[in-house]
């Protein structure tokens, strides 16, 4: 979830959870909304490790910062930083409280996405999310704008931020009814193809709760298809379509659905000779932790250069001009592997 959302949804908690008298041990109603804002942002404060480099971004990103095991801890530390940043005029334990929803909320709108959160670092670097969510979801942000929206016209009430809460638990509620439909269609998919051992999975897609992206393995084989649980009709795409069209027009009705071919490691026998190799050296570990569902973007092979990149189809979406989290492995000639992040189609930098 973006961090904009993040820090909306911990005003919201905020305001819903707020007594309806305050004294020396609770929070002003304005200050509390504030600290719920910011606490429900503090986790995403990791995005520092990106100026690292892009492989520890890929290992410590939604790591302790966003750990259940962890979140008492930073709860206890925000608390006593506001306690002294408003002079003391409350004590810590005032704060304690919303700082702890707003850690929490942040990591359940992490949780429902599918980049994956390691809830259980440092003990475990495992990555867990439910993908019922894209992770800029525009409806999800609007129905917490509306309900801050009436709770500032209602200010004497939690009911409009508490029923903005039950939306928003409903909204994620269908889209895990909508997520279920869509392996379901996979599933018949993948029977009618003669698919007896595949596994299907799929990913939300932006624009609509209807668009979603079907992924069948067979093995080394993948199918992947992008459709509309609800459309009758393709959308036309005009010439000079906005953003939004662009990335929305991909996704078709499903008896009119498109299926891509793809594989793991290629087609050709040179072409995966050289994939395998890449994708077992030990440089690329970080990648085979991290991507859920790889795919072979292509073999660049040069006299005497190979590479050989990835991509993870989480991140696919039709309709941009770059695509996040591709890497690979190159080599000239005899020389060593080196990695190597891919930046729009032909743009390669060195990770060191």
């Amino acid at each position: 979830m973006d961090t904009l959302t993040h820090a909306l949804s911990g005003a919201l908690l905020a305001r819903a959870t707020a007594p309806q008298q305050a004294d020396h041990n609770t929070l002003p109603l304005g200050r509390r909304l504030l600290i719920g804002f910011l606490a429900a942002a503090a986790p995403d404060l990791d995005f520092v490790i990106g100026f690292v480099g892009p492989i520890e971004y890929l290992y410590h990103h939604r790591g302790i910062t966003h750990s259940l095991i962890m979140f008492p801890l930073w709860a206890f530390l925000l608390a006593r930083l506001c306690a002294f940043a408003w002079r003391r005029d409350r004590p810590w334990r005032a704060y304690f409280g919303v700082i702890a929803m707003g850690l929490a909320i942040h990591i359940a709108g992490d949780w429902i996405t599918s980049f994956g959160t390691m809830i259980f670092a440092p003990l475990s670097d495992a990555r867990h999310g439910i993908g019922t969510t894209f992770i800029i979801d525009l409806w999800f942000t609007g129905i917490i704008l509306a309900a801050l929206g009436v709770s500032a016209m209602w200010r004497a009430s939690p009911v409009p931020a508490i029923a903005g809460l039950a939306a928003l638990s409903g909204y994620v509620a269908f889209q895990g009814v909508l997520q279920q439909r869509a392996i379901e269609w996979g599933d018949a998919y993948a029977a009618a193809s003669g698919l007896r051992q595949a596994a299907v999975t799929v990913q939300p897609r932006p624009v609509s709760l209807y668009n979603w992206l079907v992924i069948v393995r067979n093995g080394e084989e993948v199918r992947y298809s992008f459709v509309n649980l609800l459309r009758r009709e393709p959308l036309p795409l005009a010439p000079d379509a906005g953003f939004i069209a662009r990335l929305d027009a991909p996704y078709l009705p499903l008896a009119q659905a498109q299926w891509v071919f793809g594989s793991r490691f290629g087609t050709s026998e040179a072409e995966r000779a050289v994939a395998r190799e890449a994708w077992s050296l030990p440089q690329f570990a970080f990648f085979r932790w991290f991507a859920e569902e790889p795919l072979l973007l292509r073999v660049d092979a040069g006299n005497p250069s190979a590479c050989a990149w990835f991509q993870d189809l989480r991140f696919f979406t039709p309709g941009r001009s770059t695509w996040p989290f591709r890497y690979g492995m190159c080599r000239e000639g005899g020389g060593e592997w080196r990695t190597y992040r891919l930046l729009g189609e032909n743009t390669k930098t060195p990770i060191p």
